[in-house]
């Protein structure tokens, strides 16, 4: 039987029109867009099959590519190609909540919240800075180096020579952990202080520095030199 023999208030996309967005489960919500199944299995169990392979993590599927869904029997190039546009949306949708005009950076957790979605689901590292003004508001923000699937390498002088053409005085950086630890390497700590010096030689003052992982468990987590007092 598929999902086109089912009962009305069964079928997915009639549940969502009749009973609203949500009351559906993430499988039931994946096979919509989705649209079929394959012979033998209707589109909620490829859907169910796929969540599975994840723990049930929307996140952890989020970090899978197209060559990653397309080993899914059924799972063609214009479905892998959907699946993989709704899911950056989502992590766009989180992104725009956090750069409202005010937006302001006080503390790791703000920091966190603002570059979640722009790193939680890289394959390799990334280095970002985030050039704020005298109150911590955002004025913008830079990717500085992108790396390899252990480090990143970050020319001190090309990170304060965009925050200073920004006109910050203070700035905020954050890099990536692919490997999902959160534990800072000799190196991490190593570039920290040695940022933290520049800008103070510079007048402009680095307030957080963050890395960001998700963890065993898929859910995404940071570690705050600043709050352990490594800064």
């Amino acid at each position: 039987m598929t999902v086109k023999d089912w009962a009305d208030e069964d079928k997915p996309r009639e549940r969502l029109l009749s009973q609203g967005k949500k009351q559906l489960t993430d499988a039931e919500l994946l096979a919509i867009l989705m649209r079929t199944g394959v012979p033998g299995k209707s589109v909620v169990e490829l859907a169910k099959e796929i969540l599975v392979s994840t723990g049930n993590s929307l996140v952890a599927l989020s970090r899978l590519d197209y060559s990653q869904l397309r080993t899914f029997k059924g799972m063609a190039g214009a479905k892998a190609a959907t699946l993989m546009a709704a899911l950056e949306l989502g992590w766009r949708m989180h992104s725009e909540a956090g750069n409202s005009p005010e937006c302001i950076i006080n503390d790791s957790l703000a920091l966190f919240n603002y570059l979640l979605p722009t790193l939680a689901d890289l394959d390799h590292e990334e280095f970002w800075v985030v050039f704020l003004n005298n109150r911590n508001k955002v004025l913008g923000r830079q990717r500085i180096s992108v790396g390899g699937q252990s480090d990143t390498a970050v020319d001190a002088r090309v990170l304060y020579r965009a925050a200073i053409e920004a006109k910050a005085t203070a700035i905020a950086v954050a890099h990536n952990h692919p490997s999902g630890t959160l534990k800072p390497s000799s190196n991490d700590r190593a570039l920290t202080k040695r940022l933290k010096e520049a800008g103070d030689l510079l007048g402009i003052k680095m307030i957080e520095h963050i890395i960001i992982a998700i963890g065993p468990n898929n859910a995404p987590n940071y570690f705050s030199f600043s709050d352990e007092g490594l800064m």
